[in-house]
């Protein structure tokens, strides 16, 4: 588990950069991220893909508003094995009035491409709670007066 909240720190997903133009998390994978089979469970990357997003998402849209996922599209391409590092890049497709697409890539430690996807947020026109604000900005390292 990483210090980050909720499901992101279940997963042990950590945020190396976050930028109004791109994202990077990464997390290492353990036998808690596995099906019953024994291989990742593709959720994980479905749920890394999302949040790693939805980052970059509010980032960029600051405080006009608050993010909110609507479609979830990923694709697995190689199987990834437990102490695999798996890297998590979100970059923007579109970013609008109304809705953002982002593309999402997962690479392993040896630049591997596992899985690949695109989630498309909506964003919301409602007023972002201060509190919430500080939150966001203090967990993800960004200074809330830029």
């Amino acid at each position: 588990m990483t210090k980050q909240p909720g499901l992101d720190g279940v997963l042990g997903t950590e945020f190396v950069e976050v930028t109004p133009d791109k994202v990077v998390s990464r997390f290492t994978l353990t036998e808690n991220h596995l099906q019953p089979f024994g291989i990742p469970h593709g959720g994980v990357y479905c749920a890394v893909h999302e949040s790693t997003a939805s980052i970059a998402g509010q980032v960029w849209l600051g405080d006009k508003g608050v993010i909110v996922g609507t479609n979830n599209s990923t694709d697995f391409l190689r199987q990834a094995a437990v102490g695999d590092v798996i890297t998590v890049t979100a970059t923007p497709i579109h970013r609008g009035r109304t809705q953002q697409l982002w593309r999402l890539e997962s690479t392993d430690q040896n630049g591997r491409l596992i899985a690949q996807g695109q989630v498309r947020l909506a964003n919301l026109q409602q007023e972002v709670p201060m509190e919430m604000a500080k939150n966001f900005a203090q967990s993800f390292g960004i200074d809330p007066e830029a």
